[in-house]
């Protein structure tokens, strides 16, 4: 998914597609691409329980957190992202399904949450987007407002497991950024403890790979 990264409050950010036209495929994408069930794992690995504080960093459109309102609906579910168009997507489908989940405009780097506020941070392709400062930001974020012993769960691509994955990450920065080993020492320069790897597969749009870290 590639674009020119767009403005808001003087940062910039880059649409789920990589367009904001291309706002109205965003879902239909990831129905094709059999993104829920991989919202599914992330959700299997988060060990969610009764009254947790879920927050989602870069929800989109809301899909993951529509799901995660349905499987669990006594947690507190949470969602940022810097994109209006996709948090008004994301807001009515939560009203159509009268699921009480609570969309806020913010990017993940200036989170507007207080310290120690969550239990779970979740992440589903979204750190790819982020430049390393951006990145950096982002998870010192999550770190501050995950409570002690709260944890951090990501999805995101592996853009070097493949020889197609490594010519891409060549010409593209980001993508270089997804080297699980990069994503690691990230979570290491966050101050967030026992990260890991935590599984991952291939899709066919690429590899991807799960991640776990946890607050001190």
């Amino acid at each position: 998914m590639t674009g020119q990264p767009h403005h808001t409050d003087a940062q910039q950010y880059l649409p789920g597609m990589g367009k904001h036209w291309l706002l109205p495929i965003y879902d239909p994408f990831s129905r094709l691409a059999g993104v829920g069930r991989l919202h599914g794992q992330l959700m299997d690995r988060a060990n969610l329980r009764s009254g947790q504080r879920i927050l989602e960093i870069g929800c989109g459109t809301g899909n993951l957190l529509t799901a995660l309102a349905h499987r669990h609906p006594d947690t507190v579910a949470l969602g940022i992202d810097p994109d209006p168009a996709a948090l008004r997507r994301a807001r009515r489908k939560a009203t159509r399904a009268n699921l009480p989940i609570h969309y806020h405009q913010a990017f993940a780097g200036a989170l507007p949450l207080p310290d120690d506020s969550v239990d779970r941070v979740l992440s589903a392709f979204m750190l790819h987007h982020l430049d390393d400062g951006e990145r950096a930001r982002a998870l010192r974020e999550a770190r501050r407002v995950l409570r002690r012993g709260g944890e951090l769960h990501v999805l995101d691509i592996d853009g070097t497991l493949s020889d197609r994955g490594k010519r891409v990450a060549h010409r593209n920065p980001r993508m270089a950024a997804s080297v699980p080993e990069r994503v690691l020492a990230a979570l290491i320069d966050a101050d967030l403890i026992r990260p890991a790897t935590n599984g991952g597969g291939r899709a066919w749009f690429g590899r991807y790979a799960f991640y776990r870290a946890e607050a001190p």
